[in-house]
């Protein structure tokens, strides 16, 4: 039997997705894309997940898209290849759900580029970020120059991208490419802690939350600030909501329903 090539675990409203193409070191090609991309759209639908984690299987997150399918391509088959993966991470990016990348090795071109793609970034003492993809004679194709750009702004993006230098991650700690560098034996139960934080609160109004910030980036500050207000507005009309403020002005706890 076939080995699974992404490994989806859910306990306690969280859900683990992992990569497991370890021969590769994780290495995406257009089928592990497609079913990368059916995991979240699943995920994505699924009442009971409040937190993914995405993470790879043994010595690495994910090292870079797939070269030996690459090296072939020409301009058409290219662009659709850049197209899916770009898709896929943007997928990722705006799943109702908050995405935390459990970073525990090499995050290489397009892993780098999958773990821009998460909402947070905990990164294994281990693990190294970078886009060399202009040591190949190509530019990063899902998404890197974009994101990368925004997270941690245009002059540090473009060093790391002209010069595609390999960073540890301490240095991606220090730029703001990560949320926290652990010891890689602590990784996951670090990851499943802040998970854990997150699963307990009102899932609609985190889930309200990460639109707003998604969205409002490109907005001006005004219509930002009205969009949030929209939002807000919105949770009103939750049952979590009435529940939460109830139990706040009781002095008693609650379990949010996400409803």
């Amino acid at each position: 039997m076939e080995e699974q090539k992404i490994i989806i675990q859910k306990e306690n409203h969280i859900a683990t997705v992992t990569i497991n193409e370890p021969k590769t070191l994780n290495a995406l090609n257009s089928k592990l894309l497609e079913e990368l991309g059916a995991a979240f759209d699943m995920l994505a639908s699924d009442a009971e997940v409040r937190v993914i984690i995405l993470t790879g299987a043994e010595r690495a997150f994910v090292a870079g898209a797939n070269i030996q399918e690459m090296s072939g391509l020409n301009y058409d088959q290219a662009k659709v290849f850049g197209a899916k993966g770009a898709s896929v991470f943007r997928k990722i990016e705006t799943c109702p759900q908050p995405v935390i990348a459990a970073v525990n090795g090499f995050a290489l071109g397009g892993g780098s580029e999958l773990a821009m793609a998460c909402d947070i970034r905990i990164a294994s003492e281990k693990a190294k970020f970078g886009q060399p993809e202009v040591g190949l004679g190509i530019a990063p194709g899902f998404s890197g120059t974009q994101r990368m750009a925004r997270l941690i702004g245009f002059a540090k993006a473009k060093e790391l991208i002209f010069t595609g230098k390999v960073i540890a991650a301490d240095e991606a700690l220090a730029i703001g490419l990560v949320n926290q560098v652990v010891e890689p034996e602590v990784l996951m139960d670090k990851v499943l802690a802040m998970a854990a934080d997150i699963a307990k609160q009102a899932p609609i109004a985190v889930q309200k939350s990460k639109e707003a910030i998604n969205n409002g980036w490109d907005m001006s500050i005004d219509k930002g600030i009205d969009y949030e207000v929209e939002l807000f507005a919105q949770c009103f009309e939750t049952e979590d909501q009435k529940n939460g403020m109830n139990a706040f002005l009781k002095k008693e706890k609650t379990e949010f329903k996400g409803r």
